[in-house]
């Protein structure tokens, strides 16, 4: 399947430079890899925002909050840092 491609002068400059580099033998195969390279970043994307979506679902059912005091946190914080460095 045949297809062209409008590109900006900044995108054409980069795809002959591309070429240029010697790590492409063409343009296409420039776009191919781009192409590639998105439909990764897309389904990584994808994965992260379901694994985000799945953690909040598993906030939500891990039952009602707790009140919680940050002086206290911190106070044990260093407290175990302490006894760490002791």
């Amino acid at each position: 399947m045949g297809m062209n491609v409008n590109l900006t002068p900044q995108l054409e400059e980069l795809v002959r430079a591309k070429v240029a580099s010697g790590l492409y033998t063409s343009a296409s195969e420039v776009v191919r890899e781009a192409l590639r390279l998105m439909d990764e970043q897309d389904r990584l994307r994808a994965a992260k925002l379901e694994q985000l979506r799945d953690d909040v679902r598993q906030g939500l059912n891990s039952g009602p909050s707790t009140a919680w005091n940050a002086e206290e946190v911190k106070r044990e914080g260093r407290a175990r840092r302490a006894r760490k460095v002791a």
